[in-house]
């Protein structure tokens, strides 16, 4: 596996309550790899740590590394806001803007100095199309955002992300809010992003982690307790605290 993304003895504490010890945990480049644990196990907590968003909670304290590209991205002088684009983040519930179709996959763009209408007016349309959106929603451009059904605001913001060329994306329980059926839609759409992107998702649901992971990582009180191929967790764990986990006997 050519790794994309290695944390090495991460370390995070909220105040005096450490969230994450000594975690390690490679993150395969043109991959799925699912954090899979029960609630307030720091599945969430690493994973922003990979865009640096803890960095916005007051009290926070990190060390250890997180290598991207071989780089440390808590290194000093690093551009926090050139690595939240490279590696973006979609989150629980859709969080598209309150502005048209257009302009939410348009406004990062915009943002970043980008006034060549031409040029936007293709990226939007390419990025709709990656997010499998733009046969439902071309000739609708000018649409509120929060008039679309749930799933599709979901790939919106997937679209929003693609627009500004991001080599990794978060996803943070990216279907905790959706249907069953708006649920397949979101999780054949990852497993056609991670053939240009690298992908590490937060699930709780443990069929969708078998459905889309090629690596999974199971979590528990802010332990990396087991992190193998994703056939092996689900079928043959090596550490019983995993065991407990798939079968339901704990979590």
């Amino acid at each position: 596996m050519n790794n994309k993304i290695e944390i090495k003895k991460l370390n995070l504490h909220y105040g005096k309550f450490q969230a994450l010890k000594a975690v390690d945990l490679p993150v395969g480049e043109n991959s799925i790899t699912a954090l899979i644990g029960p609630s307030g196990c720091g599945k969430s907590t690493l994973l922003r740590c990979i865009n640096r968003m803890n960095d916005l909670i007051a009290g926070v304290r990190i060390d250890g590394r997180v290598l991207l590209d071989g780089r440390n991205i808590y290194r000093h002088g690093l551009n926090v806001p050139e690595l939240r684009k490279r590696v973006g983040m979609v989150f629980q519930r859709p969080n598209p803007f309150p502005l048209s179709v257009y302009d939410n996959v348009a406004y990062g763009l915009k943002v970043a100095g980008i006034s060549d209408k031409d040029r936007i007016s293709q990226t939007v349309e390419g990025s709709l199309k990656g997010a499998w959106l733009w046969d439902n929603l071309k000739d609708r451009l000018d649409k509120p955002a929060l008039d679309l059904p749930l799933d599709q605001q979901q790939r919106l913001c997937i679209a929003r992300l693609l627009a500004v060329e991001p080599e990794v994306i978060l996803m943070d329980e990216p279907c905790s809010a959706l249907d069953p059926i708006a649920t397949m839609k979101v999780e054949e759409l990852m497993l056609e992003l991670r053939k240009k992107y690298t992908i590490a998702i937060v699930t709780h649901n443990m069929q969708q982690a078998a459905r889309v992971s090629e690596y999974s990582g199971y979590m528990l009180l802010g332990d990396m307790v087991e992190f193998d191929l994703t056939a092996n967790i689900f079928t043959n764990p090596k550490d019983s605290r995993t065991q407990d986990y798939i079968t339901g006997r704990y979590g």
